[in-house]
């Protein structure tokens, strides 16, 4: 198939993005996108059916991280921002769908913590902070910091929402680097965020993000940057294995056909990436077979809006490992972003399996429905069938950073020091959100670009 100065594995948003910034620092380079599915994206798809536009996987991108939103307008496409209600957020608590408060003062008077609660909570300020810098759970660093009662409510069902992930198991350091870097710095969170808002305060610093999509859904960001690589990018190609001659790699492809490259980056999923080099570097497989991606199915529901007793202006609810349900949370769609459903219906999106309950995500599709509509129906006072029902199934999801994520990651860099020419990137790394991959790849580009 001829030669390339760069081949990149992997046509989602991280392999795309990084072709489009190395491609706006040099426009003369040869580089080629192999993709082995026949669409690109990734976990990124977005489908119009009857009305209903579902997103497949992510929803949205916080507007905090300047890289997506320059990304955008260098594209011309024109970031949408999420309605006043996606500001209002539920989490279940023995039962019951409470608010979340928007601001601390508030948060004083709901019930989602109990009093003894809320005062261990405040008792964080003067809590000392651990000397040494380890590896921490999640679960073990917030009821250490904040109380056992704040981690079994909120915080786990944050950590369930972002990454479906288990918190018993997920690295602090890896997964929420800014809160554990709080302590080490500042003694304590209550300290750091104090440090933060007055450091704000004196820089005019931007607030933490509002969540923006797209008007056509988080696909019109792909089919922008396929429109600037579509020639470069081979779809339907399956990346098969890669070695090294002198300071050329080759690229082996699944057809017979092979690619010549001075510099390879894998830009798929970590086990992806394991298969590939196996015969390259034995260890480094062997390292990214040990980042775990559990199965996650997102069942979308389009009802009428008078159906559901509940409300429909709410950005959604998340539910903690505690309450024992078999969906992780709901988000509504129609009411975040404009346009996602038909006038007068409302689009629902549940989350099922994760980390926890991998067993669910896999159930067949009429025993999945059942299993989502038994759990929304009495939640939000749901009256009748739903008129709309999409699936989408990802026996591999989200990546997991757990314990020893931080030396997994300083182990690839040794390794890859040895193969001049070899990156590696993506979502299993550092970031699984598409702000990260997309910062990570204009970092990349530049480093490939000395």
């Amino acid at each position: 198939m001829g030669s390339a100065e760069i081949v990149i594995v992997g046509g989602g948003i991280s392999g795309l993005s990084l072709a489009y910034f190395l491609i706006q620092k040099n426009s003369q380079l040869n580089i080629k996108i192999v993709e082995a599915e026949k669409r690109a994206g990734g976990k990124i798809i977005t489908e119009n059916i009857s009305g209903f536009l579902c997103e497949g996987g992510v929803n949205g991108f916080l507007s905090n991280k300047p890289s997506t939103i320059s990304l955008a307008k260098e594209l011309n496409i024109e970031p949408l921002r999420g309605s006043e209600s996606s500001k209002i957020r539920y989490i279940l608590i023995d039962g019951k769908l409470i608010r979340v408060p928007e601001n601390p003062i508030k948060f004083f008077l709901t019930p989602l913590l109990s009093f003894s609660g809320k005062i261990r909570m405040l008792r964080e300020y003067f809590t000392p902070p651990l000397k040494e810098e380890i590896d921490e759970t999640v679960e073990s660093f917030v009821s250490r910091r904040v109380g056992k009662e704040f981690y079994e409510k909120l915080i786990d069902a944050m950590s369930t929402g972002i990454y479906a992930g288990d918190p018993s198991k997920m690295s602090m350091k890896s997964c929420f680097p800014k809160v554990y870097w709080l302590e080490k710095r500042h003694g304590g969170l209550l300290k750091g965020l104090i440090a933060l808002k007055k450091e704000k305060k004196d820089t005019k610093a931007q607030p933490s993000g509002v969540l923006m999509s797209f008007k056509g859904g988080m696909s019109e960001l792909i089919q922008s940057l396929e429109r600037h690589l579509s020639s470069r990018i081979l779809k339907g190609k399956k990346v098969l294995s890669i070695d090294r001659k002198n300071t050329y790699y080759t690229v082996h492809l699944d057809d017979g056909n092979f690619i010549e490259a001075e510099k390879v980056i894998l830009a798929c999923p970590a086990h992806e990436s394991a298969e590939i080099l196996k015969e390259l570097s034995s260890e480094l497989s062997d390292i990214l077979k040990t980042i775990p991606y559990p199965p996650l199915s997102v069942v979308a529901f389009g009802f009428k809006k008078e159906q559901i007793g509940f409300g429909t202006s709410l950005y959604g609810f998340l539910i903690p490992y505690r309450e024992q349900r078999k969906i992780l949370g709901t988000l509504f769609d129609s009411s975040i972003f404009p346009n996602r459903a038909p006038e007068s219906y409302v689009l629902l999106r549940s989350m099922i399996g994760g980390r926890r309950a991998p067993e669910l995500a896999m159930l067949p599709d009429e025993k999945l429905i059942d299993t989502a509509l038994s759990e929304l129906k009495p939640l939000l006072n749901i009256k009748g069938d739903p008129e709309f029902i999409k699936i989408f199934r990802w026996e591999k999801a989200i990546p997991q950073y757990e314990l020893g994520h931080e030396d997994k990651l300083n182990r690839i860099e040794q390794i890859l020091s040895e193969f001049s020419g070899l990156y590696l990137t993506g979502n299993a790394y550092r970031g699984v959100s598409v702000n990260d991959c997309i910062e990570n790849s204009l970092k990349l580009a530049e480093g490939i670009m000395v």
